[in-house]
């Protein structure tokens, strides 16, 4: 029991410590100035909350299947459609790090110790930036490679002992008697619609974010194959988290309340809006020569922390990410690239150093990149959510809308933001959830109103007036008007046939018999060729289709006279092989097995193996 206790600890402080990245860490001291304390609580309670969620959801996950590596299978599965968000969603994530401590510690830091810097050529500062932005990145790469998942927890440790012992010393020498101000609470943006205007987005923006991010996955997966519950370890990192923002915003409001602060030294941006994110630094560095030396060097000491086991957590996380991803890639343009580079985070360190450089010298904000969080993503990561929990969800995803509204989104966000129009602000975040809820809606709607018609022309069917009635539907298919009978139909990119299962599929306890369902997905496949390839004539064919392999997981029992439904799409090709994904469900929507096959051309004269012939491709592309 004490065992279990101390690894979930150990899990939920690394849990906090990769989560305390420049968005949480620097964003608690705009809240504050911009809202008080009020603002600090509501930022950092909804934050820790949403990292709590996505353990107790991962769990619940988890538990649906046997064994330590259900969530990993799981992961491998539901990852696949978002791979490009995920990527992207890292590499945001570490851009806004990285860019974080070069704006607010490192800029601080220059400009205090080198009085001209100001003054400096641009040329000089690029090169001093990115020297630090590189040392940054190779300090966490050192670590990341020091370490892997399983043995990161230590050090987090290690630098956790760190970071508590400088809150302590800290608080321990400063005087919380500013904080029982009612001004230090509330201000007078805190009671206008502003406040919300904030607040709902970074609701929405933290709810949905953990299941977007790599780093929450990796450790979710490695906690179940640790045998350690997930929901434990993420309430204790949740709290962990909580307490690390409330600390850095409450140092933020002795600064605000101090009477050292003016508001002229906050940073005023695009749009006349003000920013404070730097001025816990610039107050340490104020007063240095009156604090003792360990003041500050405590506080450098909790930032430097926080965010390199940030940044550690990153580089182990998107190398397992582009490991994993580069051994089921058939891209022949990546086949081409060593594996080294491919499975390397530093590429991607590289490139988010390079754009937070150039943020930092085109007078960015963190808010600039936090919009992404709180708009573009917002829609991948709810229909992740939905395609986790949500029955019949697990449509393919329409990518080109999904970066449609998040774009849309972003901008409508970017436009509340800098206007500071609260309800366009909280539109921008809202839009995206409404969109996927309408999109799994509809999903869900169309597929049990084409069960109830097929249930009424089942039913008209035996009417004798109706019975010389053929029971056919025309569908377009490559520009052409075809008779596809009501037991098939296109649902999107999937082909679908559905019948009814009789006593002769069933075995003798009167469940279907194993070998049935590869009948019947071998049924459909021929049928979906019959739609696609209508002029194939096995007389004078120039090819012939083989099966090169076959695949299939047994999910759920069914029964005869049960009505079934076998699904199967192209999902993957390359130059010689063509695979078919399939998906068999009942008439409640429950998923009975899944799998896929691969397909080989070869020569009807010599069985020679083929490259696709064009005529397959073109006819397999509508359905990829």
């Amino acid at each position: 029991m004490g065992y279990k206790f101390l690894k979930s600890w150990l899990w939920g402080n690394s849990v906090a410590l990769s989560w305390l990245w420049g968005l949480g860490l620097f964003f608690s001291v705009q809240m504050t100035f911009l809202f008080g304390l009020t603002g600090l609580f509501s930022f950092a309670f909804l934050n820790a909350l949403g990292l709590f969620l996505f353990g107790y959801g991962t769990q619940k996950i988890a538990s649906r299947d046997k064994g330590s590596e259900s969530l990993e299978r799981f992961f491998k599965r539901w990852s696949k459609p978002f791979r490009l968000s995920l990527y992207l969603y890292q590499l945001i994530a570490l851009t806004l790090t990285i860019f974080a401590i070069i704006k607010y510690l490192v800029m601080p830091l220059l400009v205090s110790f080198w009085p001209d810097w100001e003054t400096q050529g641009t040329i000089l500062q690029v090169f001093l930036l990115l020297l630090v932005a590189a040392l940054v990145i190779s300090a966490a790469c050192l670590i990341g490679e020091e370490f892997t998942i399983k043995t990161i927890k230590y050090w987090h440790l290690f630098a956790g002992i760190l970071i508590l012992l400088s809150i302590i010393s800290i608080l321990c020498f400063f005087s919380p008697s500013e904080l029982v101000q009612y001004s230090a609470w509330i201000k007078i943006e805190t009671c206008k619609p502003i406040f919300w205007g904030y607040l709902i987005p970074i609701l929405i923006g933290f709810f949905v974010g953990p299941w977007l991010d790599l780093q929450q996955w990796q450790r979710a997966i490695e906690m179940r194959k640790e045998n350690v519950n997930i929901s434990v370890s993420y309430m204790w990192g949740g709290l962990i988290f909580f307490f690390f923002l409330i600390f850095h915003g409450f140092l933020a409001s002795l600064v605000f309340n101090n009477p050292w602060f003016s508001p002229n030294m906050t940073f005023v941006g695009l749009g006349g809006l003000e920013y404070g994110h730097d001025l816990i630094v610039k107050y340490m560095l104020h007063f240095q020569s009156i604090f003792p030396w360990w003041i500050p060097t405590s506080y450098f000491i909790f930032i430097t922390l926080a965010i390199i086991t940030t940044l550690d957590s990153g580089y182990i996380a998107t190398k397992w990410f582009l490991k994993e991803n580069s051994k089921s890639s058939n891209s022949p343009i990546l086949s081409m690239i060593p594996e080294g580079i491919i499975n390397s985070p530093i590429p991607t360190f590289i490139l988010a150093g390079f754009i937070a450089v150039f943020g930092v010298l085109i007078n960015c904000e963190i808010e600039y990149f936090m919009v992404f969080f709180a708009t573009f993503f917002v829609a991948y990561a709810a229909l992740g959510i939905a395609r986790c929990f949500v029955p019949n969800s697990q449509h393919s995803l329409p990518q080109v809308k999904l970066f449609s509204i998040g774009a849309f989104s972003l901008v409508i966000f970017a436009c509340g933001y800098f206007l500071q129009v609260a309800w366009l602000m909280i539109l921008g975040s809202i839009l995206p959830i409404l969109y996927v809820c309408w999109l799994v809606l509809n999903t869900d709607l169309l597929r049990v109103v084409k069960e109830k018609v097929e249930e009424v022309m089942d039913v008209a069917s035996e009417i004798p007036v109706l019975k010389s009635i053929s029971k056919a539907t025309q569908t377009a298919l490559n520009g052409k008007i075809k008779e596809v009978s009501t037991g098939s139909h296109f649902e999107d990119k999937w082909f679908v046939h559905s019948f009814m299962a009789t006593y002769a599929d069933t075995n003798s306890v009167g469940n279907v018999y194993f070998g049935v369902y590869a009948l019947w997905v071998g049924k459909t496949r021929e049928l979906f060729f019959n739609y696609v390839l209508p002029d194939f004539d096995l007389k004078d064919t120039k090819y012939l289709i083989l099966t090169r392999s076959f695949e299939h997981k047994y999910i759920n029992e069914t029964r005869e006279f049960e009505k079934i439904s076998v699904k199967i799409r192209v999902s993957e090709y390359n130059r010689k092989f063509a695979t078919l994904s399939h998906q068999v469900y009942d008439s409640a929507g429950n998923l009975l097995g899944k799998g896929k096959q691969q397909l080989i051309f070869v020569s009807p004269e010599n069985y020679k193996i083929l490259d696709i012939p064009a005529e397959v491709l073109k006819a397999f592309m509508p359905f990829m």
